[in-house]
């Protein structure tokens, strides 16, 4: 039976993926040592594992002497560049974007130094120093929006404590005046000496 064809795609089973490395870095080293036996040629495999392991063949002495063999041929030339990508290029972008936002503030202290607008000797400078100065005028009024939002927010929660306090010693001081009303009622009716007026005096009275 033929053998199916393999999917050169990232074995997304763990499992499986491990089995494989396992087998094909074998089978690598194998088809080294015997390309080494077969041509007498020295032959330098690195392999590192998903998790980091070190494996590494040299058929003829050590590794240390291949690199050096390898960087002698190449008189240790470094290898070229990678060719430069978008990001990089939109990097190099934000770093001229941002040496003229420098050279425009430095305009801008030279004039806040008293030397007027004099400093600023192009138009696009200007632009850029109105552009730097409403930004600078939007992060002012956010900032100050917000200290004065976590003001009221702190007023507001100082005005439901006094509040809560207000109920309280309220609640509080019904609950004590209608102690001292049922207190002076048991009083009166638990006398032990009645109210009472002499003959005498009453008699005068009349």
């Amino acid at each position: 039976m033929a053998r199916g064809k393999v999917q050169l795609k990232r074995i997304e089973n763990p499992v499986h993926r491990q089995v494989t490395f396992c087998k094909r870095r074998a089978g690598l080293l194998k088809k080294a040592k015997e390309l080494s036996v077969l041509c007498d040629a020295e032959i330098g495999v690195f392999i590192f594992s998903a998790h980091g392991k070190l494996y590494e063949l040299a058929t003829k002495g050590t590794m240390q002497g291949l690199i050096e063999r390898y960087m002698n041929h190449t008189n240790g030339s470094q290898p070229p560049e990678p060719p430069i990508d978008n990001q990089t290029l939109e990097v190099k972008e934000e770093v001229n974007r941002l040496k003229q936002e420098i050279e425009v503030l430095k305009g801008l202290r030279n004039a806040l130094g008293g030397g007027g607008v004099e400093g600023i000797r192009t138009l696009d400078e200007l632009d850029m120093l109105e552009k730097q100065l409403e930004i600078w005028i939007c992060q002012v009024r956010s900032t100050k929006m917000k200290f004065m939002c976590e003001e009221i927010d702190a007023l507001r929660n100082q005005e439901l404590i006094l509040k809560a306090a207000n109920k309280y010693l309220h609640d509080k001081m019904e609950e004590n005046i209608c102690n001292t009303t049922n207190i002076e009622a048991v009083n009166i009716t638990n006398c032990q000496y009645p109210l009472t007026i002499q003959d005498e005096l009453f008699q005068l009275c009349t």
